[in-house]
């Protein structure tokens, strides 16, 4: 999370940061409730602490502020999301995933085709710095594509294409893997994203797969 390799990865970070900071607040907060309570009202020989049987001001208080709360995280959360789930108009390359039981399959534009199985995992090649449109789909159930290092899931829906953005920033292999529970080997689903420089993946290309950058 502190490092992602991806520019979805790293509008993400921000939203996370956010959370966890308004957690730690939370918590603290708290905490430090429980801590004055125990201490202003502690047992004391002879002397019970004040009763009272309603706060209007301190009960409109814990509901107001947990909405304004929520709501403030849920505008900030939905304003980072919208460059995510940005679809360019004229993406540079275009790469279909089909997802299915228990691995994935790659096809890439030029004849290019990766298959997977659950024993021999595939390796998903991406250029760095540019932006690869992802048309997902599933050949039977729901699987979902998470590549943790991009910061990133997307569900694959029977039925239905997402269509989404990658943009990786860094070179090297990353884990992906099947999110959603699917079956017997939904543990084996993974697969390989290598992310390489604009000319090795051209060779790739060209080769219709035959060269692995």
């Amino acid at each position: 999370m502190t490092n992602p390799a991806s520019i979805h990865g790293m509008q993400m970070r921000t939203d996370w940061y956010i959370f966890i900071a308004a957690g730690i607040f939370v918590g603290l907060y708290v905490y430090g409730c429980i801590v004055w309570c125990l201490i202003r009202y502690r047992r004391r020989a002879n002397r019970a602490p004040q009763q009272f049987s309603g706060n209007t001001a301190l009960e409109l208080l814990y509901v107001v502020l947990p909405v304004i709360m929520v709501g403030g995280l849920f505008g900030v959360t939905y304003a980072l999301e919208i460059p995510v789930d940005h679809v360019a108009a004229n993406a540079t390359n275009r790469i279909a995933v089909t997802a299915f039981r228990w691995s994935w399959h790659f096809d890439y534009p030029g004849g290019a085709n990766v298959f997977g199985t659950p024993g021999a995992p595939p390796t998903l090649y991406l250029p760095q710095g540019e932006t690869t449109e992802i048309e997902l789909r599933s050949a039977d159930v729901t699987h979902s594509f998470w590549v943790p290092a991009f910061l990133f899931k997307r569900d694959a829906i029977p039925g239905m294409t997402n269509v989404f953005d990658l943009t990786p920033i860094r070179a090297g292999r990353f884990v992906g893997q099947c999110a959603q529970f699917c079956g017997l080997d939904h543990a084996l689903m993974s697969f390989t994203v290598q992310v390489v420089p604009r000319s090795a993946y051209d060779r790739f290309i060209a080769s219709r797969g035959t060269i692995t950058p």
